[in-house]
């Protein structure tokens, strides 16, 4: 007779986490991340009129948006032979496509690890470089569809008149600079995909982690919940601004490209913080027509809450709008920690929380966009061929007001949660 050792049985739910984390389920994360940004980003570039782009470009320039929302560098180009010189530059981020992208891919991710309470570190490595390498694939295809030639008209001028000589057809255009934009690929990726973990309190850490989840999740789903409560607002302003003013199309471009850039910008300047720009040329900002107001000017100016109200005295309703939100989330916060922590290390936390979050948005609402064509030294990349338009946060102010807010708002947010039943508390009998 012989003797026959059984083959193992594996777990049911060892099974399972294998095939939902393999290459089949990656491509599909990172699908649909793809997918969404290109929808939200080709449906408010169409609002803003580039369907109507010369050479079947608007493809392309939905591409180069994509590529911009995930850190990615755009290069101006230009050549006209001898006879003309062209210089641009472009760094801006569509955060409307950003978050998109970043809500849907970190869905994806999580959805994988639900129901579980602890997964290996090298478990969550291994499901997290299955889609960066997808993810970087795909950008890779993007970034090389993200180029285009136009060509520019001199005008009835002078300009004009030498091109027509000369038979100078100046061209512009734009490429991606590849290596920098999948490098900055894969940064935002890890950066979406370690948020997505520390938001979701049913996502699995592994168990050396473990221990901080008491502190940092809460303080993370707050300033995730700020972020998106503001976009709402600001969406839900939007539409009344389309409905009452009859501009749907700018307003819903508005909503598809820059929304957090507009009222993320707002919540820092709520908070006090100060931001330098200019615009020139034929740039422009996005509504309130305020913002344009203040920064058109010959020098570089000053956006704060002083500058602004001298335009409009209204936007002092930031400072209430954010105190109301930032207690609000302040409380959130603190409900959702366990119960023997104290008031004072929910402001800390609060304080971090927020310094952190002000930080990301003073490095990815920069703008700096910059164009000028110049034809045998006549031009000197001004007048109607040319155009500016920059904007940059007073960093270290900015950091420390927001310290300050966090504060205050983590402090009273955990006196006012102290009647709210947490996890971990138990009733006295």
């Amino acid at each position: 007779m012989s003797t026959r050792t059984p083959a193992p049985v594996p777990i049911l739910g060892e099974e399972r986490t294998v095939s939902r984390h393999g290459w089949v389920q990656a491509l599909a994360v990172v699908l649909t991340g793809l997918a969404a940004m290109v929808l939200a980003a080709g449906l408010g570039l169409w609002a803003a009129g580039a369907g109507d782009l010369p050479d079947g470009a608007f493809p392309r320039v939905v591409a180069a948006t994509v590529v911009t929302a995930v850190g990615g560098t755009v290069d101006l180009t230009g050549d006209a032979g001898g006879l003309a010189e062209t210089a641009g530059g472009l760094t801006v981020m569509p955060l409307s496509v950003t978050l998109v992208g970043a809500l849907v891919t970190g869905a994806g991710f999580l959805r994988p690890l639900r129901h579980r309470a602890v997964a290996g570190a090298r478990e969550l490595a291994g499901w997290a470089a299955r889609i960066a390498v997808l993810w970087v694939l795909g950008l890779t295809g993007l970034a090389f569809a993200a180029r285009q030639t136009f060509a520019v008209s001199l005008g009835d001028g002078t300009l004009g008149d030498i091109g027509d000589i000369f038979g100078a057809s100046p061209q512009v255009g734009f490429e991606t600079d590849v290596p920098l934009t999948l490098l900055a690929g894969v940064v935002w990726l890890a950066g979406v995909l370690v948020l997505a973990l520390l938001v979701s309190r049913g996502a699995p850490l592994p168990a050396r982690l473990l221990r901080f989840q008491e502190s940092v999740r809460p303080a993370a789903y707050a300033m995730v919940v700020l972020l998106l409560v503001l976009v709402a607002l600001g969406t839900v302003i939007a539409l009344v601004v389309a409905v009452t003013r009859g501009q749907p199309a700018q307003s819903l471009a508005l909503v598809l490209l820059g929304m957090p850039n507009l009222v993320w910008l707002a919540l820092t300047t709520g908070l006090g913080a100060t931001w330098e720009g200019r615009v020139d040329g034929p740039f422009g900002l996005p509504m309130p027509h305020v913002l344009d107001q203040v920064l058109r000017t010959d020098d570089t100016a000053r956006l704060n809450l002083s500058t602004l109200a001298d335009y409009d005295g209204r936007v002092w309703w930031l400072v209430v709008v954010d105190a109301v939100l930032l207690l609000a989330v302040a409380f959130l916060m603190a409900a959702r920690s366990p119960a023997r922590m104290r008031a004072w290390q929910h402001a800390v936390h609060m304080a971090v929380a927020l310094a952190l979050t002000v930080l990301m948005i003073c490095l990815i609402g920069r703008i700096d966009a910059h164009y000028g064509l110049s034809v045998l030294g006549l031009g000197d990349f001004g007048g109607n061929l040319s155009g500016s338009l920059f904007l940059r946060p007073q960093l270290w102010g900015a950091l420390g007001l927001a310290l300050l807010w966090g504060l205050v708002t983590g402090f009273l947010g955990a006196l006012l949660a102290r009647r709210v039943r947490r996890r971990g508390e138990v009733e006295n009998r």
